[in-house]
């Protein structure tokens, strides 16, 4: 079969990963033999996180950390409430805090605007996944006081169940993986339903909201997107969605054992792209195995 192949230069890992990642083979290379302890999946990756277990990372949760004492365990990108880093004190574990830059400022911000609103009795609004890593670690900034809504229907349960006060004030913040254009349609409704004010920060990291139109100009230009990610990963269910509208032809997949020959016709344009969870060199197999079609 004649395909021609591109895979999208700006898919693969976001910073925050690649920094965690690094730390980890950094620890890995450094202490042979000596197993190092991920606080929940470094990625949403399952070919990552093999090639890493066969170095010898070790995924835990937090339900194990009470057997880790004098173990060195690794904090992920997405960050921990506060409540973590006093158990790993309290059982005497070495950590290696890998929380994204981008993610620390926004638990900063988080907790800065929790004192601001304890004092005249307002609210703090997370939009992000309901149980996600990252939320679960920016509501630790509120001690467990934030209100999370996943999308428009949530915001709509919260508020028939009287759990927004809408004579405000509010401040709301975005998981920075979120979609862009989600966030805005969310907050938009919110602050139409509000007699308070309601202040809005842009919380949506940087490289993630560039990615949307970048990928969305990428799958239209292909004749077939094959999008390549972990099946936990929230970013990339964004992602492939934001693919599909752009490109029905599009299909997910985690590696290239799952690739279907029938997907394509001879002299298709083929794209290639993936999450910010998704390694280069897994999108390389995946071109390799299409091109060998």
């Amino acid at each position: 079969m004649l395909l021609s192949v591109e895979i999208d230069r700006k898919s693969g890992f976001c910073g925050g990963v690649i920094r965690a990642i690094s730390k980890a083979e950094d620890f890995l290379g450094d202490n042979p033999g000596v197993q190092l302890y991920s606080l929940g999946s470094i990625v949403h990756n399952e070919a990552e996180l093999e090639r890493l277990s066969r170095k010898g990372l070790v995924t835990v949760g937090k339900e194990d950390l009470a057997a880790l004492t004098g173990r060195t365990v690794l904090i992920r990108a997405h960050g921990e409430p506060p409540q973590t880093y006093e158990e790993t004190e309290a059982h005497g574990i070495k950590v290696i805090d890998c929380t994204c830059p981008v993610v620390l400022k926004l638990q900063e911000h988080i907790r800065e605007a929790y004192a601001r609103m304890a004092k005249v009795g307002g609210q703090i609004i997370i939009f992000g996944k309901v149980g996600h890593a990252e939320v679960l670690g920016l509501v630790g900034q509120t001690g467990g006081n934030a209100i999370v809504l996943q999308n428009l229907e949530m915001l709509d349960k919260v508020m028939s169940e009287g759990r927004i006060n809408t004579a405000g004030p509010i401040e709301i913040f975005s998981q920075t993986t979120k979609s862009p254009s989600e966030y805005q349609e969310l907050c938009k409704t919110l602050k139409a339903r509000m007699t308070g004010s309601l202040m809005i920060h842009n919380t949506i990291c940087r490289q993630v909201a560039s990615r949307h139109e970048e990928l969305a100009s990428f799958a239209a230009k292909h004749d077939v997107i094959v999008f390549v990610s972990g099946k936990e990963s929230s970013n990339g269910r964004v992602l492939y969605d934001l693919c599909r509208q752009a490109n029905s032809r599009t299909y997910r997949i985690g590696n290239e054992s799952e690739i279907d020959a029938s997907w394509f016709r001879d002299g298709d344009s083929v794209g290639i792209c993936g999450a910010t969870s998704t390694p280069k060199w897994l999108l390389e197999s995946v071109a390799s195995s299409i091109l060998a079609l």
